[in-house]
């Protein structure tokens, strides 16, 4: 079973930037999703952009309150995806999570069968 570990965590102002990765060990991506997903405190866990890669290519989708803003990207010779997240919001601090699934993931947790053990992104106003 693939192994993931996110980093790129950190404290940022309001509108400003950071990337974060989510690396795998074990075992190498191949056909598949890759999602990310938030839990901010005393809320559920929530779904923010998901990439698959499949023989169609790469797909992306995002969660509404992200688009134009975060952008999911992957390496496969790095094994890593990345979730650049620009013009950061207040809203956005949570803790940030990474999974894998199947090619037929969606935005549901149910979805994803690996998970990463998250990092902490905080947004100042």
């Amino acid at each position: 079973q693939v192994q993931l570990e996110e980093s790129g965590g950190g404290l940022v102002q309001a509108g400003g930037s950071l990337r974060l990765s989510c690396a795998a060990s074990g075992r190498a991506f191949g056909w598949n999703t890759v999602g990310w997903f938030r839990q901010a405190p005393g809320k559920e866990r929530e779904f923010v952009a998901r990439i698959t890669i499949d023989w169609r290519g790469s797909i992306t989708y995002y969660a509404d309150f992200v688009k134009g803003r975060f952008t999911i990207s992957r390496d496969n010779t790095k094994n890593t995806v990345y979730l650049q997240m620009d013009s950061l919001k207040p809203e956005d601090t949570a803790v940030y999570y990474c999974a894998t699934g199947g090619i037929g993931s969606r935005q549901s947790l149910q979805d994803y069968n690996s998970w990463g053990q998250g990092t902490q992104v905080t947004v100042s106003s």
